[in-house]
This record gives structure tokens, C-alpha cells and sequence, in this order.
């Protein structure tokens, strides 16, 4: 079993992270919300009209013989929708991911980052309401990690779309999202619950700030309490 009483409350708008060891379970979770599995319990219940979902996974996985305008295109091209409103939707989400300069390249020309900015714009490109992202910046250095970090905060607060992150890194939880759900060993269930009240825009000042490592060090301690099977008092 996976997940064991997962209860978590995502309010509309929201950045927040799933934090957890690996096998926790994080990565179930999002797939449950995504409707890509099933719970054997429970449900997942949705605000009124709100149902559209945008998924970034772990590795970009970008079709390679594809040019990057044709993989942002795809999800548009799969719900048949009108051709020359698809051009101008994918158009306007390379250039939110700064890629409009590289929107006939190939992904073998694409930088790690890059290949995530990508992934990232075709998961935007049908207007989500939910943007679903398990560990997205995981395999990337930690410059580009941080850049990106920076980036998706902004096109966060531009959209004002709701954000579910799965990460395992303390440092990144605290520094993108106004709330964290720690989890504990499999069979996955939230230990702790932490607000960040920091302000947004969030940049290097803060990251080197006492405040953040205020935060980083109380994420910490819940997650090593955690692991141990301890809930947050």
C-alpha cells in the first residue's frame, strides 16, 4: 500500500509542496489527483468547472523527432482543438518559458533546463487549473535549479494557478511554497503541515536570508520526526 489516510486540502491558487522520503508515496498522490490512478479509497473532490489538469514530470519526456513548438503543441493537437488558435496558445507559452527563440529546434539541441522549459510550457499550454509537478528540477544542476526555481514562481504569480510540487528537498519546498505537507515512510501520510508566510517575489535576498533558514531548519526537524513515524504537534 502506497498511501495509507492521505488527507490534504489544496486551496485554489495555492503553491504547495508534497515533501517526503523517497517511496513515500508523494508521486502516487499526484498521479491519484491527476485521475492517472485510481484510489482504493476515497475520492478526489473538485471546486465547481474546475477539472483541467497540467502534469510535469520527473524527466521531460519531450518526443524527439518532434520540433519543441510540435511537443508544446500536442495536448492541443489531442483535444482536436482549432489549429491557428493552438499557434498562438503555444506561441505565448514558449515565450512565458523563454524559449521562442529554440520553438523549431530539437530536443537533442535543448539544454537539461531547457528540456524542462519545454515540458513545462506544454503543460501550461491548455490553461490548466491544476499544474501537478513531481520533482521536476531533480536531475538539474543546482544553478539551473535555482533559476528555474525563480521562474516558475513567477509564472506562478503571473497565472495565479494552483500548484502541487512533489519534492525531497528541504531547501526548495521552503523557498516556492506558501505551504508544506511533510510525509512519512510508505505507506505515505502527511506528518506535519507548515505554512511559509514569506512574501512573494522570493529572490537570492531572501534566499540567503535568516528567515529562510528559520523555515529550512523547522521543514527539517518535521521531516527527520517523520521519517520516524512522529506527527508534527
Amino acid at each position: 500500500m502506497a498511501l495509507a489516510g492521505l488527507d490534504l486540502d489544496v486551496r485554489v491558487g495555492e503553491f504547495v509542496s508534497l515533501l517526503g522520503p523517497s517511496g513515500c508515496g508523494k508521486s502516487t498522490a499526484l498521479r491519484i489527483l491527476a485521475g492517472l490512478s485510481a484510489p482504493s479509497a476515497g475520492a478526489v473532490a473538485w471546486p465547481q468547472g474546475a477539472r483541467r489538469i497540467g502534469f510535469v514530470f520527473q524527466e521531460p519526456t519531450l518526443m524527439p523527432w518532434a520540433t519543441v513548438a510540435a511537443n508544446v503543441a500536442l495536448p492541443l493537437e489531442l483535444a482536436h482543438a482549432d489549429r491557428r488558435k493552438s499557434h498562438g496558445a503555444v506561441q505565448q507559452c514558449l515565450a512565458r518559458v523563454g524559449l521562442t527563440d529554440f520553438a523549431g529546434a530539437y530536443p537533442r539541441a535543448l539544454s537539461g533546463g531547457m528540456k524542462m522549459r519545454a515540458s513545462i510550457s506544454r503543460a501550461l499550454v491548455t490553461e490548466p487549473d491544476l499544474l501537478l509537478m513531481d520533482e521536476p528540477f531533480a536531475a538539474l544542476d543546482e544553478i539551473t535549479r535555482f533559476r528555474l526555481n525563480n521562474d516558475l514562481l513567477g509564472l506562478w504569480q503571473a497565472l495565479g494557478r494552483t500548484v502541487v510540487f512533489v519534492t525531497h528537498s528541504v531547501f526548495e519546498s521552503v523557498y516556492l511554497s506558501q505551504r508544506i505537507l511533510v510525509m512519512g515512510p510508505r505507506p505515505g501520510r502527511v506528518m506535519a503541515e507548515i505554512a511559509i508566510p514569506a512574501a512573494y517575489p522570493r529572490d537570492e535576498d531572501f534566499r540567503t536570508s535568516a528567515e529562510y533558514a528559520g523555515y529550512c531548519r523547522q521543514v527539517a526537524q518535521a521531516l527527520a520526526a517523520a521519517m520516524v513515524g512522529e506527527r508534527a504537534t
